[in-house]
């Protein structure tokens, strides 16, 4: 009887392997499903799937955290730069996010920084239509970001074209919008200004021509007829002093 009872247990216990060994794969399955749904739920949430196809849907929490986005390049306007965003993918629903993604584009502006004619020449060589590129909020304006603009050069580093603009004499530092509601760009603020400044001392761009004419202006005035002349006029205000007195 007892050796029955223990036969039994064990046929049950096998069968239950058994059963569990063929829904394995379907166990396993509804986990991983169950594990997606779940991670796409939550980024969700926090907007990280979203595309965004217009400056005032971001939310206002990615612009104070300076939040970096992906985009691909459209076009270079007078305005700005506009860009496709390009939100964050995860497997297996990617197929359904483009379908409930709409059509749109942002318009970008490079923050801090006024271009010059040859500026806007220079970005338009150096970018190229659906080209990738990443751009971190610092403000918002209207319907017009101002964003810090990387680009993916050589290597592991990105570019920041507002800075490379700045460092080449290709524009000078503007003002950022914002600045004194949020102190945390005051950091960028002083990236740009650096920037500028390295592109004054080596006379670069737009800073070339004014270094030229310093330098004609103290040659000028170190001449020897100008020195002359400096002293003849001393002579004449000193005479004319002794006059009236």
């Amino acid at each position: 009887m007892a050796s029955n009872g223990r036969d039994s247990a064990g046929n049950i216990v096998s069968q239950l392997s058994q059963l569990a060994d063929r829904h394995l794969y379907l166990v396993r399955s509804i986990s991983t499903g169950l594990a997606i749904a779940g991670a796409f739920l939550f980024a969700k949430s926090i907007k990280l799937t979203t595309k965004f196809t217009n400056a005032k849907g971001i939310p206002e929490k990615f612009i104070r955290k300076n939040v970096k986005l992906q985009g691909k390049l459209r076009c270079i306007t007078e305005q700005g730069l506009e860009v496709e965003h390009i939100p964050i993918t995860l497997p297996i629903v990617s197929f359904f996010q483009k379908k409930w993604h709409s059509d749109g584009s942002l318009l970008i502006r490079l923050a801090g920084v006024e271009l010059t004619g040859c500026g806007k020449i220079w970005l338009r060589n150096r970018l190229h239509p659906s080209q990738m590129l990443w751009f971190q909020l610092l403000s918002r304006e209207d319907s017009v970001l101002d964003c810090f603009i990387l680009v993916h050069r050589r290597g592991l580093f990105n570019e920041c074209l507002n800075v490379e603009i700045l460092r080449q004499g290709l524009g000078k530092v503007s003002r950022v919008p914002r600045i004194d509601e949020h102190p945390t760009l005051w950091k960028f603020y002083k990236r740009l200004l650096q920037a500028e400044v390295k592109a004054q001392k080596k006379g670069k761009g737009m800073w070339k021509r004014e270094s030229q004419l310093n330098m004609l202006t103290n040659k000028m005035l170190n001449n020897n007829i100008v020195q002359k002349l400096k002293q003849l006029a001393s002579n004449i205000v000193n005479y004319w002093k002794k006059y009236r007195t």
